[in-house]
């Protein structure tokens, strides 16, 4: 070790950001790609944004994230640019861009990273890995069912079956403070404390406020309201306004498409979710399981974003957040699926050219081979180790141009075999 040149400190990796590697980085592989078919399954087409783009994409009139939650910096002519804290407004300008002229159903779908300098005593992540989708020009009630059953249904394959979709309307909040009378100012900081679920400060903030009682009561309640069908009657009588009425019917609609799916048990009605995206005018639903505080998917409906872009068109999108899932995971003890690491085919020195040509043929038969040559200084015992510590499901040690011994690290046994025959049953050559 040079120790002139060694800085421990160089080894840590920024507050809210972390190297993924070995088994966990598999299976966080295994996990998107999962999620990725589903998706590509329901007809989406791929595309990739940049990681970072212009300030003015993501600022406030967009409905994205403030300003100061950012990652902020300068490009030679001295533009702000930004890592991207979302890649749904990406998406939008995207659209705008190349499918100006498009009126029916463009369905588009994404792997990428998202940056959120978020403060550092929350505990979050601030680099997370999201697999979505977006479906454009299509505004009816079958689309927001159809985006929250293929939520479902990508959860499900993952292997996570304790988890419930909570759905909610921006509608509900929006019809209710149109109710009120409040300022743009005071409906921003009752939305504040209504997000945080504070109760009894929203009751307080109220009590001065010329706010009908009937209003006023289930603005406070609407915390509470959620996982009961009865809410959605209760709310009904106690507000006649127009676009609250809309949004409940909408809801009732959804619900009643998603239970044609047989997917109705793995939905909650929640009216008062309220999102931190301003962006979104129409349904939201997030995806909650035990094992993590954090929703593991996002979505919602943003038929206003496109025509900030100058393309007027409806448009729904979800988020799958795969650190949050795989945390959940985890803890759940749910075993991830995914191809095996494939074999290792150990050899001495002299069966160099054997090794070589029988993973050469292995390799081609689309079987992953580590090749590595025996050290006189490790025993079978130190590879067998090796290989339950990699997920390797055999070594193949050659012994001679002939033949193999075959060792199972896990079911602790080994047999003789010809390579001749290892081939043809590995591979079918």
């Amino acid at each position: 070790m040079n120790n002139n040149f060694y800085h421990p400190e160089l080894l840590q990796t920024p507050e809210g950001v972390r190297d993924i590697y070995g088994n966990e980085c598999e299976d966080k592989n295994n996990i998107q790609e999962t999620i990725h078919s589903v998706i590509r399954s329901y007809g989406f087409d791929d595309i990739q944004t940049p990681s970072f783009e212009y300030f003015d994409i993501f600022n406030k009139e967009r409905g994205t994230v403030a300003s100061n939650e950012m990652f902020k910096f300068f490009d030679r002519d001295n533009n702000t640019l930004v890592l991207r804290p979302d890649i749904t407004p990406s998406i939008a300008r995207s659209i705008a861009k190349y499918y100006e002229d498009e009126v029916l159903p463009v369905r588009l779908c994404y792997t990428g990273n998202t940056y959120i300098n978020n403060h550092s005593h929350q505990g979050k992540f601030k680099e997370v890995t999201q697999v979505g989708a977006e479906l454009i020009n299509d505004d009816t009630s079958d689309a927001d069912a159809e985006m929250i059953a293929m939520t479902i249904e990508c959860l499900l394959k993952t292997g996570l079956r304790e988890f419930q979709v909570d759905i909610g309307h921006a509608g509900f909040f929006g019809g209710l403070v149109e109710s009120t009378g409040l300022n743009p100012v005071q409906v921003k900081e009752l939305k504040e404390l209504l997000t945080n679920k504070n109760v009894f400060a929203a009751e307080q903030y109220l009590s001065d406020k010329n706010v009908p009682e009937n209003i006023k009561d289930l603005l406070i309640r609407l915390p509470e309201m959620f996982g009961n069908p009865e809410y959605i009657s209760y709310a009904k009588e106690k507000c006649s306004n127009e676009e609250f009425l809309k949004a409940i019917e909408r809801l009732e609609k959804i619900y009643k498409i998603i239970d044609s799916y047989g997917l109705i048990q793995y939905v909650n009605c929640d009216l008062g979710m309220i999102s931190g995206y301003d962006y979104y005018t129409g349904i939201i639903f997030r995806a909650y399981t035990y094992g993590t505080g954090e929703p593991v998917a996002t979505g919602g409906r943003y038929d206003s974003l496109l025509s900030q872009f100058g393309h007027d068109g409806a448009a729904i999108g979800v988020a799958i957040c795969i650190d949050q899932l795989m945390i959940a995971m985890q803890r759940q003890k749910i075993v991830i699926g995914g191809k095996q690491a494939g074999n290792i085919i150990l050899y001495i020195p002299d069966e160099r050219m054997s090794a070589i040509s029988v993973a050469s043929q292995l390799r081609n038969a689309g079987i992953r081979i580590s090749l590595i040559r025996k050290s006189s200084r490790r025993t079978l015992e130190d590879y067998k180790a090796y290989a339950l510590r990699n997920r390797f499901e055999k070594i193949i040690f050659i012994k001679d141009p002939d033949n193999a011994c075959i060792i199972y690290p896990e079911e602790e046994r080994m047999e003789n075999a010809k390579i001749s025959d290892i081939l043809k049953t590995e591979a079918d050559i």
